[in-house]
């Protein structure tokens, strides 16, 4: 940090078990990976590179380098998954994880149907491989799954050898976990908490409104993913009380 401030909340320290801030690069350039990590290294703990994104990506074995010479872990998005599952090429996936020498990857059924044996069999395989992050929720708005059977599909998929489960609201934010609105479904996330350990559980949260309302509710240590690039800092700000957002949240009368 660049000063002394007193009264801050604590930060995990890099590497973390929890306290995760998940990027998206949606299609950054080389160039641009390096700005974003000029400023940002410190604060970002892992890369998703946006559902298909990576298929079209010129130069894509150069980007990933300059991500890993920061020690920065990349996966490619659960949709590109989804796009060899649905193909039957789950073997062919995985050599396209060693090929680009992936350490982690994404198992979803965001916008498949998939039998969730089935996924947590892929779970599983994939486990032996790398690290798996599996994501629960539907992208379909219209598809609203009860608490329950949230806590479930999250337990199921731990047991089978996920690292940690990501709450689905895409890039947008307005689906699985919120509303069409953007607003948080509060009633869902305090039900899966109560069975789901919270650093187990990346909340996809792209809206500045909702990385405070899950900060006010579980602290500045909370995992949150889909933090757009330039929103990266932002985000540290919010978790440290620093934006007036969460100014007085933290705040501490000696």
């Amino acid at each position: 940090m660049n000063y002394t401030l007193k009264n801050l909340p604590e930060r995990t320290k890099k590497p973390r078990e929890y306290g995760f801030t998940m990027a998206m690069d949606k299609g950054l350039s080389c160039r641009q990976v390096e700005d974003f990590l000029s400023v940002a290294s410190d604060h970002v703990d892992i890369v998703k590179l946006g559902w298909g994104t990576s298929f079209v990506t010129p130069k894509l074995k150069d980007k990933l380098k300059v991500y890993a010479d920061a020690g920065i872990p990349t996966y490619f998005g659960g949709t590109l998954f989804e796009a060899f599952i649905i193909r039957d090429q789950f073997d062919d996936y995985r050599r396209i994880l060693d090929k680009y020498g992936m350490q982690y990857a994404e198992v979803s059924d965001g916008s498949i149907e998939l039998n969730h044996d089935r996924k947590c069999d892929y779970i599983s395989k994939l486990s032996e491989q790398v690290t798996v992050l599996s994501e629960v929720g539907s992208k379909d708005v219209e598809k609203i799954i009860p608490p329950y059977k949230w806590i479930e599909l999250m337990q199921k998929e731990l047991a089978a050898g996920s690292w940690k489960v990501i709450g689905e609201a895409r890039e947008s934010g307005n689906v699985g976990l919120f509303r069409s609105s953007g607003e948080v479904r509060s009633g869902l996330v305090q039900e899966i908490l109560t069975q789901i350990p919270f650093e187990k559980i990346i909340w996809e949260a792209p809206q500045k409104s909702q990385q405070v309302w899950f900060i006010k509710l579980l602290g500045s240590n909370v995992n949150l993913g889909n933090i757009a690039p330039n929103e990266v800092i932002p985000l540290e700000t919010i978790r440290l009380g620093l934006r007036g957002d969460t100014f007085n949240h933290f705040l501490k009368q000696d």
